[in-house]
């Protein structure tokens, strides 16, 4: 019996559609990607209560040293001199919108006249919605923010 020898293929990786993958992928990531418009690290104080921060609400951020960092909610956040300045950015800011959500970000260190100064203006500004971030503290002990 006379057996024939398999012709043997080389092995390819098939690169057509690599290109069209390739695509696919940045125009996911595209897509998908959020950028976080204020990085300021602090340290949140604890609470119980839990709310929804609406999407696009503009961000006030004092750490403990404090420094003041403002962002509309559309840029990356800024430093200002202090709440004066919370003052005109705020009434710059609800102008455009004046339904705009404040989200003040303050860390558990900061002086409370300091916190109190930066309310103050956003009332001077007639802000309408304005948010305390706090870190909440689930049932089981653990904390999220």
């Amino acid at each position: 019996m006379k057996l024939h020898q398999r012709s043997r293929q080389d092995a390819a990786i098939p690169t057509a559609s690599m290109a069209d993958i390739a695509f696919l992928l940045i125009i996911f990531f595209m897509v998908t990607i959020t950028f976080e418009v204020d990085k300021t690290q602090v340290t949140l104080p604890a609470t119980e209560l839990r709310a929804e921060i609406p999407k696009k609400a503009a961000y006030i951020s004092v750490t403990e040293d404090g420094t003041i960092r403002v962002s509309s909610g559309e840029e990356i956040s800024y430093v200002i001199s202090g709440p004066e300045e919370v003052l005109s950015f705020a009434a710059s800011t609800t102008a455009v919108d004046p339904q705009k959500v404040f989200v003040v970000k303050a860390d558990k260190e900061t002086r409370y006249q300091l916190i109190d100064g930066v309310i103050d203006s956003l009332k001077q500004a007639k802000v309408e919605t304005l948010y305390l971030l706090s870190r909440a503290e689930t049932t089981d002990g653990s904390d999220t923010q």
